[in-house]
């Protein structure tokens, strides 16, 4: 399998390196607006293979599309983040257009991809998504916040309840704001 993860910051990286180890696909290729960051964490991730023992190979492909091509899964974390003060609802304008390019690229060159949108604010970018991806049916388009915010709630109670998070069973659901 062939897995893309466009944009290479926190969250990227750390999606990357869990594909990676955990061997979800055979290429991984990594892409972002700045080159050398993507080369260098892709370095990074390849040189602890032979310490976490796996072989997906990984493919710094800076803003080269063409070598996403026939991703059967794309996972698009692009977007700029938050800075102090501002509210996800900040961010939509500029990160629709930076999704909606992502989008058009990717389906562009894997057009039988899955989606799973990342960016924030996610429901906005995941509707992006879908309105850029020109012919992709609305079951291969997705959100993914859910396990990213069931963590946080499971920590904090953990945190105030002084008890370990391994501890907390819950799940959260739903769209979050501030």
């Amino acid at each position: 399998m062939k897995i893309t993860v466009v944009g290479a910051g926190n969250v990227g990286a750390t999606c990357a390196n869990e594909i990676a180890v955990k061997e979800l696909a055979e290429e991984l290729v990594i892409i972002d607006l700045n080159k050398d960051v993507t080369k260098g964490k892709a370095l990074d991730l390849w040189q602890t293979s032979p310490i976490l023992s796996f072989d997906t190979r990984i493919n710094a492909a800076g803003e080269d599309y063409e070598q996403t091509k026939n991703s059967q899964v794309v996972i698009i974390t692009a977007g700029l983040p938050r800075k102090p003060g501002m509210s996800r609802d900040d961010l939509i304008r500029t990160n629709a257009i930076i999704v909606k390019e992502v989008t058009e690229n990717i389906v562009k060159h894997s057009p039988e991809a899955i989606l799973i949108v990342v960016s924030n604010p996610l429901d906005v970018m995941t509707y992006a998504a879908f309105l850029a991806a020109d012919g992709i049916p609305s079951n291969r388009i997705f959100g993914m916040a859910g396990i990213l915010d069931t963590a946080r709630y499971k920590s904090f109670i953990a945190n105030a309840l002084n008890i370990s998070p391994k501890s907390i069973h819950a799940i959260l659901m739903g769209g979050h704001g501030d």
